[in-house]
Parts: structure tokens; C-alpha cells; sequence
């Protein structure tokens, strides 16, 4: 009956969570507003992802930082002069449409393009708690190892966008790049793949066109 319990509470969670992200995207699209919800492993690039987008992308931008302690990266981005929120999930590892809600009521929706929602960093937990965003982008690095994709088929079967970050690494680290993008692939063959070097700007060029593609 315990675990009977648990379940139902369970399920309850997200039916409510479902409901709350089906409002945030509701008032999303009422202000014109396109969100990504960013998930990967801490040190995948997730920051950086969201900093090289904010310099090469001609849209009015707004972020929401979600961490465990969220002023870090929220403090990366506010160097940009663009509307950022902290959202500090305490001992959650994971951001939910009730903390988005929240967020969202503190950003200046109607002088936003384009809303960049970076979750917390592991790539378990997230998986089940839509934010209400429109597009989920998954990043992994290559020094996460080749079997990272193999490991947690859930989040890139959910994923809209897949970018593998840190591709000049892989050598170093013995990663197979090419095993993982097919391991992508087979959990979620209409998935795009892109491979990305960030700190060398190779391959944002592509993530933004996937993103424009996708808006």
C-alpha cells in the first residue's frame, strides 16, 4: 500500500506540473513570447550555450536561471543589460511550472523575443517536469564520456534539439563522438544532432539556425 501511495502522489505531481506548464506557455504565446528549455549535465555548456546565443542572436532576450543556488549563472548573463531571473530550487534537482510561473511574473514579457530557461544540471530529474516551454535543447560534452547517451535515453527521447559541446576533447578523453550522435539517433531518429566546440564558436552557427527553424 506504501509504494501504491507513493505512486498516486506521484502521478498527481505531474498532472498539476502538466496543467501549470500548459498555462506558462498559454501566456507565453498571449505576449509573442518563444521559450527554451535548456537541460545537460553541470559542465556540459549549458552557460556558455546561452552566452554565445545571447551574442549572436539579433532577438530581445530574457533568461531564467534555475540551480540548486542560481545566482552564479544568473550572474554570467546579467553582464548582457537583458532581464534575468534566479530561480533557487533549494534541495530540488530540477526546475517545475510552479517555479517557472513565478519567474515569469518578474520579466518583462512584452519586450521579449525570446525566453532562455536553463534547468538544473544533471540529465535524470528533469525529464518528466514541462515547463511550458516550446522547444527542449539537451546538451552533453564529449568528456562526459560516450556512453552519457546510452545512460539516460529518457532526456534525448524528449529532446528537440541535441548538441554534443567540447568535440576537441574527445580525442583527449577517448570519447567516440560519431558512437554518440548514432546513439541519439537510435533513441530518437528525428532528432537533430548538432556537434559544437563553444569555446571556438563551432557549430553555434547551426544551433541558431536550428532554433530560427524551430521558432
Amino acid at each position: 500500500m506504501h509504494k501504491i501511495a507513493e505512486v498516486e502522489i506521484q502521478n498527481d505531481i505531474l498532472i498539476a506540473n502538466k496543467k501549470l506548464a500548459k498555462r506558462n506557455q498559454r501566456l507565453l504565446d498571449k505576449a509573442g513570447v518563444f521559450a527554451i528549455d535548456f537541460l545537460g549535465a553541470v559542465g556540459s555548456g549549458k552557460t556558455t550555450l546561452i552566452e554565445k546565443l545571447i551574442e549572436n542572436m539579433d532577438y530581445s532576450i530574457g533568461v531564467i536561471a534555475g540551480d540548486i543556488i542560481s545566482k552564479f549563472d544568473a550572474e554570467r548573463v546579467k553582464k548582457y543589460n537583458i532581464p534575468v531571473v534566479g530561480l533557487n530550487t533549494g534541495k530540488e534537482c530540477h526546475l517545475d511550472a510552479h517555479l517557472v510561473e513565478h519567474g515569469l511574473e518578474d520579466l518583462p514579457l512584452d519586450k521579449i523575443d525570446l525566453l532562455f530557461i536553463e534547468n538544473v544540471g544533471n540529465l535524470i530529474c528533469p525529464v518528466d517536469f514541462d515547463l511550458g516551454s516550446h522547444m527542449r535543447i539537451v546538451i552533453i560534452s564529449a568528456t562526459e564520456g560516450d556512453d552519457t547517451v546510452q545512460k539516460h535515453p529518457l532526456i534525448f527521447k524528449e529532446a528537440d534539439l541535441v548538441i554534443i559541446n567540447k568535440v576537441d576533447l574527445a580525442d583527449a578523453v577517448g570519447a567516440d563522438i560519431d558512437k554518440m550522435v548514432e546513439d541519439v539517433s537510435r533513441i530518437n531518429p528525428h532528432v537533430k544532432v548538432i556537434k559544437t566546440s563553444l569555446k571556438n564558436d563551432e557549430g553555434i552557427k547551426e544551433v541558431i539556425e536550428a532554433i530560427l527553424e524551430a521558432m
